[in-house]
């Protein structure tokens, strides 16, 4: 792989497993999960709609696709982000990081349930056990410092949210021409839903590190990874950029022992190899891509065709 392709790929990789890093910087230093998933959604959506602009791109017109959006950014956005940081307050980011890694996985389990997942070979039935295997041994229900807490469950909700907003995506918002003005609309939506939680945001008391920490998982975390997500995919190809999700929870588990001192025990390090040799079972020869914005993966980026805008995660 080109020196220049690597590169890109170690620095998508580092701001979009860094998203984790940053929701527990602001947790920790005032702000609450409403305010820094309003504040993310927004500042996605200026950086998206700068570069839309700079492209030549225009928002969708047609009321149909803002219908679609709507549902996209309910799904793919404005919820899993909530639930991120909802899920944070109690949960380490490393750990985060390592239950978003779960993504593909529901992918494919709404895909048996929906009936239209037609290629289910028995070496992708047999990822999609292992890879839940590996999320039970993280929470390990039978141990003393099990992780089967609300938090935990609310980040797996989130990487479930992730893959029905994707089922949607693939089947009404893969054909569009102007990818990076449908993601800036999808999270300019995003954050209409976001703001109906304003009576639940509480006191807005961040000190400094909370402040920076929030802008930057907005426009590094969410507005600048998609755009270098699509640029990715435009010039190396999905599989390429696909290659990126495996690398985020081993940036959220290093960012999070190195910065914030969380401890990673071996039973996390050996649930996290277990759900992403299942992810890559399930994957199989042909990766196939949904999405729209948002700030980041399958925690990456599933592929996408050219046409297809992609998202982006926490």
């Amino acid at each position: 792989m080109p020196l220049s392709s690597t590169l890109r790929m170690a620095v998508l990789a580092l701001l979009w497993g860094s998203g984790f890093l940053w929701i527990k910087l602001a947790l920790t230093h005032g702000l609450t999960p409403t305010q820094i998933t309003i504040t993310r959604c927004a500042l996605g959506t200026a950086v998206l709609l700068l570069l839309a602009r700079r492209a030549g791109q225009r928002l969708p017109r047609n009321r149909t696709t803002w219908a679609h959006l709507a549902v996209a950014a309910l799904f793919c956005n404005a919820l899993p982000f909530a639930l991120f940081s909802v899920g944070e307050q109690t949960v380490d980011s490393g750990t985060a990081g390592v239950l978003n890694a779960t993504t593909p996985l529901w992918s494919l389990l709404t895909g048996i349930l929906l009936g239209t997942e037609r290629n289910l070979r028995p070496s992708r039935l047999t990822g999609l056990l292992l890879g839940f295997a590996g999320t039970l041994l993280i929470f390990a229900p039978w141990h003393e410092a099990g992780l089967l807490t609300w938090g935990a469950l609310a980040l797996l909700a989130a990487a479930a949210s992730y893959a029905v907003a994707f089922a949607y995506m693939a089947r009404y918002l893969t054909a569009q021409d102007a990818p990076l003005a449908t993601s800036a609309a999808q999270l300019l939506v995003a954050t209409a839903w976001t703001t109906l939680a304003l009576p639940t945001a509480g006191p807005l008391t961040p000190d400094t590190t909370g402040l920076l920490a929030v802008t930057a998982l907005g426009i590094l975390g969410t507005g600048v990874t998609f755009y270098l997500n699509y640029r990715l995919i435009a010039d190396e190809g999905p599989t390429t950029a696909a290659t990126v999700g495996y690398l985020l929870p081993v940036v959220s588990v290093t960012l999070g022992a190195l910065l914030l001192d969380e401890k990673v025990d071996a039973r996390t390090l050996t649930g996290m190899a277990v759900i992403l040799v299942g992810v890559g079972m399930t994957r199989g020869r042909t990766v196939r891509a949904r999405g729209t914005a948002g700030a980041g993966r399958h925690r990456t980026p599933p592929d996408a065709p050219h046409r297809v805008t992609p998202r982006a995660r926490a």
